[in-house]
């Protein structure tokens, strides 16, 4: 995978992000609590998502550099 496509990898997470945060917020205005911790493992594992495609793109772009 490129540095270029790790990025956009990481740029339709940070969409998906952004999305269950808003649902998030929804869900604490509505005292729905049991629906807003789901919400929040998914915010979860959607940032460590994200944070791995930026390594993965570091990585990438520091080899391209090298070449």
């Amino acid at each position: 995978m490129s540095a270029e496509e790790a990025l956009a990898r990481a740029e339709e997470l940070l969409a998906r992000l952004e999305k269950a945060r808003g649902e998030l917020e929804r869900l604490s205005q509505a005292d729905d609590a049991e629906n807003a911790l789901d919400v929040l493992a998914e915010l979860a594992e959607l940032s460590k998502a994200i944070e791995e495609e930026l390594q993965r793109a570091k990585s990438e772009a520091e080899t391209d550099a090298e070449s």
